[in-house]
C-alpha cells in the first residue's frame, strides 16, 4: 500500500468500496476496548475473550462513526478509515474531529481513506474549516474530449463534432504536463509520431456561470487546472484536445495507424450549436416517432422481457462500472465513433482518406435558434448535399451496416440514424422497448419473414450518449411490393431535413417539401406530413407559438437594455387567471429607426397585414422613405385586426413617440379606421399638422370594382399621375365623355388626396404605399412564425438595412460625392435634356425665363421662387429639366435647387445610428410583471393548412399577364365554362 509525504484524504465513493479490500473499524468503542484489554489478558484471557468477543466482531461489521484519538495507537504506517452517510454536515463533524485529534506530524506517511457520499465539490468548504491545506483530494477526475472542435462564446466554451470521443482520466495531484501527454496519448492511442496535442482547459470564472479558455504549457498551468477541485465547486475537470498532424519525413512510416479527423480551427466568435456530449439526463422520449406516425412502432410486449432480462451484465443500470468499461475498451480498441445523423458531408467511417485530414470539416449543420435570420453561409453545401451515410458512407464498416460499440451523442441521435438506416434499405422497424436509459428495435416482418434484424443499445452512465451493445444485422427479408411512402420517414425526420431550407426560406410550400423528401429518399409523403414537419421544424427553430407570447416582455426589456431609447408600448386586457393578462396591442421603435427619421423627406407610408401562425393578428407598419428613394422602416404593433380603434392607437403611438415633426405627409390606403384617425384633431394627424394622401393604386382598385372598364382605369392613373392642372384637367374631360358617372365619383374624393397635381409638393413624388408592402413582402414568411421571432426579425432585417447603407453612404462621403444615386441619376438625365432647350430671358432682376423644349412645348420659369409651370421641381425636392437649362445659362450652380433630404450627408445621417446586439436569451433581464397570454378567441382553430384572409382583388392579376380567352366564342375574360353561350353551341 503505498504512502504520501503529506497528508492526505483520499475520497472513494459509496457505490464502489469494497470491505474485502480495506477493513473498517469503529475507532471511538475501539479506545476503551484497547484501553483495558492489557489487563483483562494478565488477569484472565478466557474471562477477556467471553466479554470482547462480541464487541470484537460489532466493530468490524459496523462502520465507524467519528474520529478519535486512538489513531495514535495504530502503528505506522497505517490505514485510517472513515465511513459516513450523512451528507456535508455529517462530513464537517467528522472532519473537525480529525483536525482536533490528530495533528499534520500525525498524519504524515499515513494513508487515510474517507469513504463518504459527498461529491468533491462539497469537500471544499469543509476542508477550510476542518483541516485546511491538510486536507486535499489525492486523485482528480478529468474528462478529456478530443477529435471535434473546440467552439468559443462570449460565455462559454464547448468541444462539438460529430465524431467527438472522449476518454475519462483520473490524474495524480502531482502530475506534470509531460505525464499528462503520456497518459493521453496511452488513453487514447493516438499516434504521438504523427500527432501532437494542444490541451485547452475548460476555465470557469468567478463573475457568475462562465467560461473561458486555459491553455495548457507547463507544469504550473497543469497544477492551476489540477486546483480546479479544491477552489470551485466542480467535480470533474473537462479538457479538450486540438490534435494537429506533424509533417511527416520521407524516411517515416506512417501506414497502419488510424486518422483522426480534426477542425483546425476553434476560435469562433459566436453560438454555434454542434451534437457533441451533453452532460443533461436526456428526457424520455417515448416510443420511437411522434404521435402521427408511431402508431403501429408497439413490437410485441412479450419480448421486452427477454431483451431486459439477464443483460445487467452489458449495460449496469444500478451502479456497476461494466459499462463504462466497456465503454472504454470501445474508445481504447475501435476509437468509437460519435455519429450525428443531422451532419452531412461527413466521413463517419473508421478510415477516412488521408486527403480529408487536412482540409476542415465543411460547415456546422446545426444552425443557431437565436439570431435565427442571418443570412446562411454555405447554404448550398447543407441543402445540395446527398450525404448518406448508409450508402457512400459507412457507419463503422464498410456493409454500411451499425456495429457494436457504436456511440451516439444521444437517444435522439440514435433514433435518426435507424430511420434513415431503415428507408435507405428500405425496410421498416418496430420499437420493442424505449426509455430514457434503452432502446431495442427489431425488424417489422421478424415474426412473418425469420428476418433476424434487432439493435438494442443503452445509455452510458452518467452521460447522454447512447451505446450499441448488441446488434443482429442485415435485414434478409424482402417487401411484398413497392410503397410510396415510409413507416419511418415521420414528420420529426422531415423536420430535421428541412430545418436549413425553412431558416434559408421562410416562404417554403408544402409541395417544395414534398418535392425535397421525394428527391433525397425516393417516397411520396402526404400533404398532412409534409405540413407536420414543417410546423415542428418551425417549433424548433423558433419556439412555441403559446410560450413565445411569455417571452415577448423580456425580449422587449433586452432590446430596450441594449439599445437605450426604443419605444415599446402595450396595451393589455384583464385576465380570470392571477397575475396574467392578455396581450391586445403592443407597439415597438427601435431608436436608430426614431433618430433616422429625422434626416427622411417627411412622408409617412402606412400599412396592415395578416399573421398566419397559430394566432390571428395584424401587424401595422409605419415606413418612410430616405433620400436615396429606399424605404426607411420606423415603427410596427401586433393588434387584434385593422379597425378605428387599432389605427388611431398605432398613429397616436407614433406622434407621441416617435415624431412629432410638421407638415407629414402619410400615404395609406382608403381604410376606414385609417380615415377616420387621420381626421381626428386629438390625434394630432390632422391638417396643418398632417397631410392624408390615398395609395393610387389602391384608388384606382377601388375605381375598377365600381366600374369594371379598364380603359376608365388608365385614365384614372394618368390623371394621378399628371403634375400639372392641365393634363389632368385633360384627362378628366375624356374620363366624363366616356362615363359621365365614373367622373361623378372621382370628384367626390378630395383631389389633393390623390390627384399629383393637387398635392402641392407633400408627396414628393411617392404616389403608392409600395415602400410599406415591398417590407410586408419581406416579412411575408415571418408572419406564420411566433411572435418574438416576428419582433427579432424586424430587428435583424434592420439592423442588416442600417449596416449595408450606412457603409454606402460612408464612401459616397469619402468619394466627394454631394448627392444620393439616385437622385444624380435623376439629374443627370435632366441635364442631358436641358442641352437641347431654347431659353429666353425676360427679366434678370426677377429671373423670369421662357423655356422651350424640343417637342415645342414652352414653360414659364421664376428662379427666385423656384417654380416652374411643369410643376415637377416643387412635387420632386430638386430641379426640373426647365430650371437646370435655365441656371446653364445664366451660370448659376442649378444644385443649390436640390432639397437637403437628398444630399450624402442627409442620407449617411439616416443610416448612422448603431444598433446593439440583443444578448442571448438565458441574458435577457428578469420580468416581474403579470404574465403575457394571448387572447383565446385569436387562436385558429381549424387543422391543415390556414384559410387565406386576404381579400383578393383586380390588383392580385398580375399585370402583362395574357387575358384568359374562350375557346367558344373567343372572347377575353372567361373560359369555356363560364361561356353565356356555351349552351348555343
Amino acid at each position: 500500500m503505498s504512502s504520501f509525504s503529506t497528508p492526505a484524504i483520499e475520497l472513494i465513493q459509496k457505490t464502489s468500496f469494497r470491505t474485502a479490500a480495506i477493513g473498517r473499524i469503529k475507532l471511538d468503542e475501539a479506545r476503551a476496548f484497547f484501553s483495558i484489554l492489557p489487563l483483562l489478558l494478565a488477569f484472565s484471557p478466557l474471562l477477556a475473550f467471553l466479554l470482547f468477543s462480541p464487541l470484537l466482531l460489532r466493530l468490524l461489521r459496523s462502520p465507524p462513526k467519528r474520529w478519535s484519538h486512538c489513531l495514535l495507537l495504530l502503528p505506522r504506517p497505517s490505514l485510517l478509515v472513515e465511513e459516513t452517510d450523512v451528507g456535508d454536515a455529517k462530513l464537517r463533524q467528522v472532519v473537525s474531529g480529525l483536525a482536533k485529534c490528530c495533528s499534520p506530524e500525525d498524519l504524515t506517511n499515513r494513508r487515510v481513506v474517507l469513504i463518504t457520499n459527498v461529491k468533491p465539490g462539497k469537500l471544499r468548504d469543509v476542508m477550510s474549516e476542518g483541516l485546511g491545506s491538510n486536507m486535499s483530494v489525492s486523485t482528480i477526475r478529468v474528462i478529456c474530449y478530443y477529435n471535434g472542435q473546440i467552439v468559443r462564446t462570449k460565455t462559454d466554451v464547448k468541444y462539438e463534432g460529430s465524431e467527438t470521443c472522449i476518454a475519462p482520466l483520473k490524474i495524480p495531484i502531482e502530475c506534470t504536463f509531460q505525464q499528462l501527454i503520456d497518459m493521453i496519448y496511452s488513453k487514447t492511442t493516438i499516434d504521438k509520431r504523427r500527432f501532437k496535442l494542444v490541451l485547452i482547459c475548460k476555465y470557469p470564472l468567478r463573475n457568475g456561470n462562465m467560461f473561458q479558455p486555459f491553455p495548457m504549457r507547463d507544469d504550473s498551468s497543469v497544477r492551476e487546472m489540477l486546483d480546479l477541485v479544491n477552489t470551485t465547486t466542480i467535480d470533474e475537470i473537462e479538457l479538450y484536445i486540438k490534435v494537429v498532424r506533424v509533417k511527416a519525413q520521407l524516411n517515416q512510416s506512417v501506414g497502419g495507424h488510424e486518422d483522426l479527423f480534426v477542425r483546425d480551427h476553434y476560435n469562433v466568435a459566436q453560438s454555434v450549436y454542434g451534437c457533441g456530449p451533453s452532460t443533461g439526463a436526456e428526457p424520455d422520449t417515448g416510443p420511437d416517432g411522434d404521435d402521427d406516425d408511431s402508431a403501429d412502432e408497439e413490437g410485441n410486449d412479450q419480448d421486452v422481457n427477454d431483451e431486459c432480462a439477464g443483460d445487467d451484465d452489458d449495460v449496469d443500470i444500478d451502479g456497476n462500472a461494466s459499462s463504462f468499461r466497456t465503454f472504454n475498451q470501445v474508445l481504447e480498441n475501435e476509437q468509437g465513433i460519435y455519429v450525428s445523423a443531422q451532419a452531412p458531408s461527413c466521413d463517419v467511417s473508421n478510415h477516412p482518406d488521408d486527403e480529408t485530414l487536412d482540409e476542415p470539416s465543411p460547415g456546422n449543420y446545426h444552425l443557431p435558434p437565436t439570431p435565427q435570420f442571418q443570412h446562411v453561409e454555405n447554404l448550398d453545401i447543407v441543402v445540395a448535399s446527398t450525404w448518406t451515410p448508409w450508402v457512400q458512407h459507412t457507419t463503422g464498416c464498410s456493409s454500411g451496416e451499425f456495429v457494436i460499440g457504436q456511440v451516439f451523442n444521444s437517444k435522439s441521435d440514435l433514433q435518426e440514424a435507424a430511420k434513415i438506416y431503415s428507408i435507405t434499405a428500405h425496410q421498416e422497424y418496430v420499437v420493442v422497448a424505449s426509455s430514457t436509459k434503452l432502446l431495442v428495435l427489431r425488424c417489422k416482418k421478424a415474426e412473418e419473414c425469420q428476418c433476424p434484424w434487432k439493435l438494442r443499445a443503452m445509455v452510458v452512465k452518467d452521460t447522454s450518449l447512447f451505446v450499441i451493445n448488441k446488434y443482429t444485422g442485415p435485414h434478409t427479408c424482402v417487401n411484398p411490393c413497392l410503397n410510396r411512402d415510409h413507416h419511418q420517414l415521420d414528420s420529426k425526420l422531415v423536420a430535421s431535413h428541412i430545418k436549413a431550407l425553412i431558416k434559408a426560406q421562410f416562404i417554403l410550400s408544402t409541395a417544395a417539401i414534398q418535392a425535397s423528401v421525394m428527391e433525397k429518399w425516393g417516397y411520396q409523403i402526404s400533404y398532412k406530413k409534409a405540413l407536420d414537419g414543417k410546423h415542428k421544424a418551425i417549433r424548433q427553430l423558433f419556439g412555441d407559438f403559446f410560450q413565445s407570447y411569455t417571452k415577448l416582455p423580456r425580449l422587449f426589456l433586452a432590446i430596450e437594455q441594449s439599445n437605450p431609447g426604443s419605444i415599446v408600448i402595450w396595451k393589455t386586457l384583464e385576465n380570470n387567471m392571477p397575475n396574467t393578462e392578455i396581450l391586445q396591442r403592443v407597439f415597438w421603435s427601435f431608436k436608430p429607426s426614431i433618430e433616422g427619421f429625422q434626416h427622411c423627406r417627411p412622408v409617412i407610408s402606412i400599412d396592415g397585414t395578416h399573421l398566419y401562425g397559430k394566432y390571428k393578428g395584424k401587424l401595422l407598419i409605419a415606413m418612410g422613405c430616405d433620400g436615396n428613394n429606399q424605404l426607411f422602416p420606423l415603427a410596427f404593433a401586433i393588434t387584434e385586426g385593422e379597425n378605428t380603434d387599432s389605427w388611431g392607437w398605432f398613429l397616436a403611438c407614433i406622434r407621441n413617440t416617435v415624431t412629432q415633426r410638421m407638415g407629414i405627409c402619410v400615404i395609406s390606403d382608403r381604410h376606414p379606421g385609417i380615415m377616420a384617425a387621420m381626421s381626428d384633431p386629438h390625434l394630432g394627424w390632422a391638417a396643418p399638422s398632417a397631410y392624408h394622401r390615398i395609395c393610387m393604386r389602391h384608388f384606382a382598385s377601388n375605381f375598377m370594382t365600381r366600374f369594371k372598364d379598364n380603359i376608365l382605369k388608365i385614365l384614372v392613373c394618368r390623371a394621378a399621375l399628371a403634375s400639372t392642372e392641365r393634363k389632368f384637367n385633360k384627362h378628366m374631360n375624356t374620363i366624363g365623355r366616356i362615363n359621365p358617372e365614373a367622373l361623378q365619383w372621382l370628384e367626390a374624393v378630395p383631389l389633393q388626396l390623390w390627384a399629383l397635381s393637387h398635392d402641392g409638393g407633400r408627396r414628393y413624388g411617392l404616389m403608392t404605399t409600395n415602400i410599406s408592402e415591398v417590407f410586408n413582402s419581406v416579412l411575408k414568411g415571418a408572419r406564420s412564425l411566433p411572435v418574438t421571432a416576428l419582433v427579432q426579425l424586424t430587428f435583424f432585417r434592420l439592423k442588416g438595412y442600417f449596416v449595408a447603407r450606412r457603409e454606402l453612404g460612408a464612401n459616397r462621403l469619402a468619394s466627394d460625392e454631394r448627392f444620393t444615386p439616385y437622385v444624380d441619376a435623376q439629374i443627370q438625365a435632366r441635364v442631358v435634356k436641358a442641352g437641347s432647350m431654347e431659353i429666353v430671358l425676360y427679366d434678370h432682376v426677377q429671373g423670369l425665363f421662357h423655356v422651350k423644349s424640343r417637342r415645342g412645348r414652352t414653360h414659364r420659369l421664376n428662379l427666385h421662387e423656384k417654380k416652374c409651370t411643369c410643376g415637377k421641381t416643387l412635387l420632386y425636392g430638386f430641379p426640373c429639366s426647365h430650371l437646370i437649362a435655365a441656371c446653364q445659362h445664366r451660370c448659376v450652380d442649378f444644385r443649390l435647387f436640390v432639397e437637403g433630404y437628398y444630399t450624402t450627408q442627409s442620407y449617411y445621417d439616416t443610416w448612422a445610428s448603431l444598433f446593439h446586439p440583443i444578448f442571448n436569451e438565458d441574458e435577457w433581464p428578469l420580468y416581474g410583471g403579470p404574465t403575457i397570454v394571448p387572447l383565446d378567441s385569436m387562436q385558429r382553430t381549424g387543422s391543415g393548412r390556414p384559410r387565406s384572409t386576404r381579400l383578393h382583388n383586380e390588383m392580385d392579376v398580375r399585370e402583362g399577364k395574357t387575358p384568359i380567352t374562350c375557346g367558344l366564342c373567343k372572347q377575353l375574360g372567361h373560359n369555356r365554362r363560364s361561356c353565356r353561350n356555351r349552351n348555343q353551341v
